[in-house]
């Protein structure tokens, strides 16, 4: 005869249970003393760029990419404080009608931006407005050089292949420059002292969030 399982239920009782209840006194920022506001700013450090805080800058620059003749189809980098870091992107250019001044009408208080979109033009004019470049990523790092940059010319002039690729990577800096600049904003006690007062954090005496 087939024995049917046998079924076990333990039990334990618990004697002298209490609970117990702690509180703690918080602040907001303001309220902290200067030790305490240090501490908080120190800890919440990536408070800004704990997420995707660059994609704005991306459009930017192919905005600004697309007035001077440049389509970016991908912009890489890395940043800020090891070697490689660096941005570059891949994409195409080609001449733009009124280049130069269109990019001046967007940004015009920019003179890096400036020089390099009227020596693209000056060179676009030596050689009837035909000079093309597709630009490729390539390599483990995201820096300027890390590109392959194929120049070519709908006429039979010499390409300043040179002096294209100088451009565009000088255009590939300006971009790292920016994104360089804006996390260095984004970092700071005052970016992120602004982004604890709107969201209303709350802290203990020494500075950690609750």
């Amino acid at each position: 005869m087939k024995s049917l399982p046998t079924y076990f239920i333990y039990t334990e009782k618990l004697e002298n249970m209490r609970t117990e209840t702690t509180t703690r006194t918080l602040y907001k920022f303001n309220e902290l003393s200067e030790e305490g506001k240090q501490k908080a700013l120190e800890n919440m450090y990536n408070i800004n760029v704990d997420h995707e805080w660059y994609e704005f800058i991306f459009e930017d620059a192919k905005t600004i990419g697309a007035l001077i003749g440049i389509d970016i189809e991908k912009i890489y980098f890395s940043g800020f404080s090891s070697q490689g870091d660096g941005a570059c992107f891949e994409g195409y250019y080609r001449y733009e009608k009124g280049s130069a001044k269109n990019l001046k009408e967007h940004a015009p208080k920019d003179k890096e931006l400036h020089r390099i979109v009227e020596e693209l033009q000056e060179l676009q004019r030596k050689n009837f407005y035909g000079l093309t470049a597709n630009v490729k990523h390539s390599g483990h790092y995201s820096h300027e050089n890390c590109t392959i940059i194929n120049v070519d010319s709908e006429t039979e002039q010499e390409i300043p292949e040179d002096e294209i690729e100088d451009l565009l990577r000088d255009y590939m800096r300006w971009i790292y420059r920016v994104l360089e600049k804006e996390y260095e904003y984004l970092t700071g006690d005052e970016a992120i002292k602004e982004t604890i007062e709107c969201n209303e954090y709350e802290f203990t005496e020494d500075g950690e969030q609750a």
